[in-house]
């Protein structure tokens, strides 16, 4: 076990892991049932998101490619392992089935628990852009020591500057911290995506910040956590970790509910950290805009002409190919070899809908 002192507080070695089982559905068509959101590369680094997350983790001073655990679909192994060839093969978490977020965090809470049973441990998505990754590692760190010190869950709450009603929401109370860099607070609560009206209140108090769902705590106080507010889903997967193929057999039968469902609007020893990295989850097509920004009235990924046409978002993943507009505002258009979609930027939730048709029609189904 590795371990790292700072000036106040002895920290265990840190242990990240990655959600990486998601399929990516309001990034439909290019994001596919077969190449869903984490695999794709977005922009010009070169690095698909997935890669691009286990990069500035590893950043972080003290961790490295063996300390990173990805929590992943059956279907998703081989790619992960493809863009991932350095990542150690035991510490990729194969989920049988998807079960939500709060399984996904046990499952690899009781993985480190067995490598390192005082280690410290974050949750992190694989499909999360940021702009300011230095930051973000100074973030991290805080956090790391701030739940080192004390039996408590930190979530890291990413400075709200519009009123988005695509991202949760954490009111903050308390401070914890007075004299840190970032400062933390007791939350008060969790609320869920809100209505526009309820996030321009929620902006105008200035408590607010949104919930990232990036959380860091010592692997034991999670633990802790389910045993108290997830019995029977702990216990459940106590017994699975006991036998053989038991995670296996036994997995298909968790109850579906996220982490923040199942622990974070019960515990009441939760604190936030607000902060500002250039965080973007890039939870739909109008998040292309934000990523390729500064580019023109239209944001255009290949070959685009438009005749009285603003605030497109046109992407095709051909390059030969053209995208030709006349008298459009506000949409969002993608080709693909198999299928074109055409939707109004306001619109672009509706996409999760439209793919459950596609799923629920035998004709239509091989288009997921």
């Amino acid at each position: 076990m590795t371990t790292t002192e700072t000036s106040d507080v002895f920290v265990p070695q840190f242990y990240p892991v990655i959600l990486a089982g998601g399929s990516g559905e309001r990034f439909w068509p290019l994001s596919r049932k077969s190449k869903p959101k984490q695999f794709l590369v977005l922009d010009d680094s070169g690095q698909s998101l997935i890669q691009s997350t286990v990069s500035r983790l590893t950043r972080i001073p003290g961790v490295s490619i063996e300390d990173v655990l990805i929590v992943t679909g059956t279907d998703y192994r081989m790619q992960v392992l493809e863009h991932l060839p350095e990542l150690p093969t035991e510490n990729l978490l194969v989920e049988p089935v998807a079960r939500d977020t709060a399984a996904a965090v046990l499952y690899a809470a009781m993985k480190i628990a067995q490598i390192d049973a005082l280690g410290m441990m974050g949750v992190f998505h694989s499909d999360h852009r940021v702009d300011r990754p230095e930051v973000f590692s100074q973030v991290v760190q805080q956090a790391i020591q701030l739940a080192a010190a004390d039996d408590i869950l930190v979530t890291i709450g990413i400075e709200a500057t519009y009123p988005s009603i695509a991202y949760g929401y954490i009111e903050r109370g308390e401070p914890v911290t007075s004299d840190a860099l970032y400062p933390a607070y007791r939350v008060q609560q969790f609320t869920e995506k809100p209505d526009a009206h309820t996030a321009a209140e929620f902006l105008a108090t200035g408590r607010y910040c949104w919930n990232s769902g990036m959380f860091i705590w010592q692997v034991q106080s999670i633990l802790a956590a389910f045993a108290r507010h997830q019995p029977a889903l702990y216990q459940a997967m106590g017994e699975a970790f006991a036998q053989r193929g038991g995670v296996r057999t036994t997995y298909p039968t968790f109850q579906k509910i996220s982490i923040d469902y199942a622990i974070l609007e019960k515990a009441s020893n939760v604190v936030v950290i607000p902060a500002e990295f250039g965080w973007d989850d890039l939870g739909d097509w109008n998040a292309l805009e934000r990523l390729l920004r500064g580019q023109g009235e239209n944001v255009a990924v290949g070959r685009h002409v438009g005749i009285d046409t603003g605030g497109a978002i046109l992407y095709t993943t051909n390059g030969d190919d053209l995208i030709a507009t006349i008298g459009l505002e506000d949409v969002v258009v993608v080709r693909t070899a198999e299928v074109t979609l055409v939707v109004h930027k306001d619109r672009t939730q509706d996409i999760k809908r439209l793919v459950q048709q596609l799923k629920e029609n035998p004709d239509l189904e091989r288009y997921v």
